[in-house]
């Protein structure tokens, strides 16, 4: 089975976390963290940086690992590291996605999660309300 290794832009900013909907592809509708592919030579920060520059604009800085999921989906095995990131500048625009939100803890199930994304909830839940 083919493994995809991929990077999480968890982006944290006034009690939120910023939600995409994809907007093409096999999993097109669902709700994700934007990100994508690590390329070949690339750390996952500079995935990371790389990837939200082309999907949104914008700029960021990626801080801690929050966990790094594997799971399998049909087709394929993904390996995801998700960070926590904020905004150095930009203002997330939506170049590839079809939608985004900005999510408290009470509203993070109000979207249709792809699984992998999901399983990050409970952490992120912590986490925002740590900070509130």
């Amino acid at each position: 089975m083919d493994t995809k290794h991929v990077v999480a832009a968890v982006i944290i900013h006034h009690g939120k976390v910023y939600a995409t909907q994809r907007g093409y592809g096999e999993f097109k509708d669902k709700w994700e963290f934007p990100g994508g592919k690590i390329e070949p030579g690339e750390t996952p920060q500079e995935a990371l940086r790389r990837e939200i520059r082309e999907e949104l604009d914008t700029e960021i800085s990626p801080g801690s690992l929050i966990d790094t999921i594997e799971t399998d989906y049909p087709g394929f095995h993904l390996v995801m590291e998700c960070y926590y990131c904020t905004v150095r500048s930009g203002s997330l625009t939506l170049l590839e996605h079809e939608a985004a939100r900005w999510l408290d803890s009470a509203h993070l199930e109000d979207v249709d999660w792809l699984p992998a994304d999901r399983s990050l909830l409970p952490e992120i839940r912590q986490h925002l309300d740590r900070h509130l």
